[in-house]
């Protein structure tokens, strides 16, 4: 019987005959590595898990019901993969350059997201980066437009 690591590791990693399969793959990868960076900090704050909503919402066009459902199996695998490489390689494996920049600006506007950058929201920024082949400029461009995006978020017109 195979394990429950067995089986996401399978199911993350398998090719996909189903191009919506593969679409919901990805969509399950970014919303993981957005759930691990709200755990990142010793707090969960709802600015962090607002940034996450807002980021999945704004690059999959997801519906309420649809973005809950996937922040629930999100929050399940984050919780019991041993790593990132799961989700990781199925990024690389099924998004542009380009969009693996865009899904580390996501991960910035989570980081960011509470006004503080902690030790340890840093250190997995960096290891991100470097798991899903982003370069140190595109890394460090990610993170300016998700600061002016926040920036533009909390001044009011």
């Amino acid at each position: 019987m195979p394990s429950l690591l067995q089986t996401l590791f399978q199911k993350l990693t398998a090719p996909q005959d189903d191009p919506s399969a593969g679409e919901i793959d990805l969509q399950l990868a970014t919303a993981a590595l957005l759930v691990e960076m709200i755990r990142a900090d010793s707090s969960i704050g709802a600015a962090e898990q607002h940034a996450a909503h807002a980021a999945l919402r704004e690059e999959f066009a997801l519906d309420e019901a649809a973005l809950a459902e996937l922040i629930a199996q999100a929050e399940a695998e984050a919780r019991d993969a041993p790593g990132y490489f799961a989700f990781t390689s199925r990024i690389n494996q099924g998004f542009s350059p380009t969009q693996k920049v865009r899904v580390m600006e996501y991960l910035w506007r989570v980081a960011l997201a509470d006004g503080h950058l902690c030790a340890h929201e840093n250190h997995l920024m960096r290891k991100l980066a470097d798991l899903i082949h982003v370069g140190h400029g595109d890394y460090i461009a990610a993170k300016e437009r998700a600061r002016a995006y926040l920036a533009a978020r909390r001044t009011p017109p």
